[in-house]
């Protein structure tokens, strides 16, 4: 059985500062996936997670303090894959690969919208060109973990008050059609295989008290292959973490 996590920590160095490295002492995931890591690995010291026995792959975006991506793995994997090959989503250090066996493991920082306009093209572009990267590597490896944050909510249940949302970058009708489209192409929506509930959210704003009134959005997920359904044990999100405005989202798979 393994424990996959996925957590964007809104930068690594604030995460530290808050006790970042003692939860995953304690939590043990034998995967761990971060996005926003804000950061070159220059900038901290990767030997606390080595220390704990983390293989640990980083992949920073060339302007210093934003996007990134990185795995922490406890077995080293096959292979690893910084990007997907194009340009102007790698250099923001969005996109990374672990292959373990027949599973790919990707980690995806999705990009944010929410400034209208040009970044919200940019957020459409990214998420027709990373569906059609994937079609095409589905071909050689169909087995996949799309992890990380989308920076979408699928359907309304996935975000408060659904109403005053919807002409919001995250909950718009393009972004929630491309949703449908990306799932319809063989993934599953691993969160809700276990939990069909309402007010299950992964990021709060830091405005307004939002995570205290749990006024949130829920845009961090596990998209698994229908094909690894049946190895697929559980699945939940972790609210009581607090090193960010996001908290973990977590998978259980038996390989």
């Amino acid at each position: 059985m393994k424990k996959i996590l996925s957590y964007n920590v809104n930068g690594i160095r604030a995460a530290i500062n808050k006790g970042f490295v003692d939860w995953l002492k304690s939590e043990k995931p034998d995967i761990l996936c971060i996005q926003e890591i804000k950061a070159n690995k220059e900038q901290f010291d990767v030997k606390i997670f080595e220390q704990l026995g983390y293989y640990n792959y980083w992949f920073s975006a060339l302007k210093k303090g934003y996007s990134g991506v990185a795995i922490l793995t406890k077995t080293e994997p096959d292979n690893i894959e910084y990007g997907i090959s194009i340009k102007k989503y790698d250099d923001d250090g969005r996109v990374i690969r672990a292959d373990f066996g027949e599973i790919s493991l990707f980690n995806a920082y999705f990009p944010s919208g929410t400034t209208g306009g040009v970044r919200q093209e940019f957020k459409m572009d990214f998420l027709y060109d990373f569906q059609n990267y994937l079609k095409i590597f589905k071909q050689k490896r169909p087995k996949i973990i799309v992890s990380g944050d989308y920076n979408i909510c699928h359907k309304p249940i996935d975000i408060n008050h659904p109403e005053r949302h919807k002409k919001s970058s995250g909950f718009l009708p393009e972004e929630r059609e491309w949703f449908d489209g990306f799932i319809n192409s063989g993934l599953t929506d691993s969160f809700r295989e276990f939990n069909k509930e309402a007010n299950q959210y992964s990021w709060w704003s830091y405005r307004a008290n939002s995570r205290v009134k749990n006024l949130g959005w829920r845009i961090d997920y596990h998209l698994i292959s229908n094909l690894l359904k049946s190895q697929l044990k559980s699945a939940s999100i972790l609210p009581d973490v607090f090193h960010s405005d996001h908290c973990p989202v977590m998978i259980e798979m038996d390989i």
